[in-house]
């Protein structure tokens, strides 16, 4: 026998020692390769069918994130190839893929698909039936109720306020203000807005802007005195002492090497045209002030809270009488009531309490009228003008109507999209509007009575997290005969949505 069949006897014996006698190998599931090919084929089957769901689902959560497509730790999933790919940390890539900077692109994308989306004209009812003319001959048939009615009117005029950018006048026009805006703040009639800018030279600058009314058009006039700080602007609101909103309450954080403070200013302060200061310049140093309110209630006049690191501060800006309750958590969020003598504060562990005024001074431990929680920290908290509800939002994006009389959530308004920011919402009664800005920079408007979702705006800049949209919504902007609708400050611009169907025509 010549070597070459001594070879394949040798390798013919080597086979049946380690199969078996007369025996071929049977490739089962047990086998590596099988597992290999097993995985790839799972791999893959969930990519068609990650791609099939995507193709016949168009929803999405709030957060921008793709709920109907498996995450797969390691890998992201491309919509436009349909497919998924490796996230490679290191290996000298110059730019690697991060999980954030996927989020960040698809929530630009879905942004200019609604941009372009808002800029069409809206000659269709938001859905079928649901027009003003249709919708007024049945309520005179009694066909609808009012309630009804109202809630329809509502959806078919959010579904209509289309955007208008406003020029801002100042007095120098050699130099326009191009300084972004953080955010702005109407007074009671809307005849002022403070405003809270980014400077150029560091740090931020507030001043207050004139806005006035005629016909169908809003104008805005820049003050002439601007305040500059290292500080960051952290709470503001009105006072009101010689008249109402005579005062801008101003709440400042403190720096390494400096305190915060917190401050009373006259808002003649900001027009060089005065010949004096009225009232009281005052300013109280902190260590950390979160937030403050202050108390347009009779009862407690002149009465300016002050929400700190573990404890709530109430002092009398005319006597300077001050008054001390200690919490658990620091104090992200106040308000007081119009009616009753209460304090609602919001907190970084998620608790709502209410304080009872009648009971200061006093050496009760239990000095909490109220409280209740939801599961993340609390930023914003609005007292209804039926003062036994209460409107909150968390960091978590959660907005909860509450019933203070049993301390329980009666209603939530889904949709808001809130991570780690100090978002606040805001409440018109009078049109039954609750309307909120995200992290994602939209800007969200809900039905107050039913919590359904009638409109979302997209912002008209690029995405991002240090410029979200600041917002006001009112009844009478410009004055107690102004205009309905949404004015709208991000970056250094200012958009006005008319919320009346007879107000879309003109805007400057």
């Amino acid at each position: 026998m010549d070597r070459r069949g001594q070879g394949e006897q040798r390798q013919g014996r080597f086979i049946r020692r380690r199969w078996g006698r007369g025996s071929s190998r049977r490739w089962t599931s047990e086998d590596p390769w099988n597992r290999y090919n097993g995985a790839e084929s799972s791999f893959r089957s969930r990519e068609r069918t990650a791609s099939s769901t995507s193709s016949t689902s168009s929803s999405s959560s709030s957060s921008g994130a793709t709920s109907d497509v498996p995450e797969l730790p390691g890998f992201y999933f491309d919509r436009e190839k349909n497919r998924y790919f490796r996230l490679l940390p290191g290996h000298n890539n110059c730019n690697p893929l991060t999980k954030e900077q996927l989020q960040a692109k698809e929530r630009e994308k879905k942004r200019s698909m609604m941009l372009l989306e808002d800029n069409k004209l809206r000659k269709k009812a938001p859905r079928p039936g649901c027009n003003s003319t249709l919708l007024h001959k049945q309520t005179q048939l009694g066909l609808v109720s009012e309630k009804y009615f109202c809630r329809r009117i509502h959806e078919v005029r959010a579904s209509t306020m289309r955007r208008h950018k406003l020029n801002l006048q100042t007095s120098d026009h050699s130099s326009p203000d191009k300084d972004n805006f953080r955010f702005i703040m109407a007074d009671s009639k809307c005849e002022q807005i403070f405003t809270v800018n980014d400077s150029s030279h560091g740090g931020c600058k507030y001043g207050l802007m004139k806005l006035g009314a005629s016909q169908s058009s809003l104008s805005l006039e820049r003050c002439d005195s601007f305040y500059f700080t290292n500080h960051t602007v952290n709470s503001t609101c009105w006072a009101s002492i010689n008249y109402t909103d005579s005062h801008v309450l101003l709440c400042l954080v403190g720096a390494a090497d400096t305190l915060g403070c917190v401050s009373l200013l006259p808002a003649s302060l900001f027009w060089s045209s005065h010949t004096q200061v009225p009232g009281r310049l005052r300013s109280l140093k902190i260590c950390s002030a979160w937030s403050c309110a202050w108390c347009n209630n009779p009862f407690m006049s002149n009465t300016v809270s002050i929400g700190l690191s573990r404890k709530v501060i109430l002092k009398n800006a005319v006597s300077g009488e001050t008054c001390t309750f200690k919490v658990n958590t620091d104090v992200l969020t106040q308000q007081f009531a119009l009616h009753e003598p209460l304090l609602y504060n919001g907190c970084r562990s998620g608790e709502i309490f209410s304080i009872d005024l009648r009971l200061r001074g006093s050496r009760r431990e239990n000095w909490k009228a109220s409280s209740f929680h939801q599961e993340s920290a609390i930023t914003s908290v609005r007292v209804l003008e039926d003062e036994n509800y209460v409107m909150a939002a968390d960091m978590l994006g959660q907005i909860k109507l509450w019933d203070v009389r049993k301390t329980k959530p009666v209603m939530e308004y889904a949709g808001h999209y809130n991570e780690h920011a100090h978002l606040p919402i805001h409440i018109s009664e009078p049109e039954g509007l609750l309307l909120a800005v995200g992290q994602d920079c939209n800007t969200r408007i809900w039905s107050l009575k039913d919590a359904r979702l009638l409109r979302t705006i997209p912002s008209p800049h690029p995405v991002s997290n240090n410029l979200i949209p600041s917002i006001i919504f009112s009844s009478n902007l410009g004055g107690s005969r102004g205009l309905t609708g949404l004015l709208m400050a991000v970056e250094s611009d200012l958009y006005f949505y008319p919320y009346n169907s007879d107000e879309q025509d003109v805007s400057r």
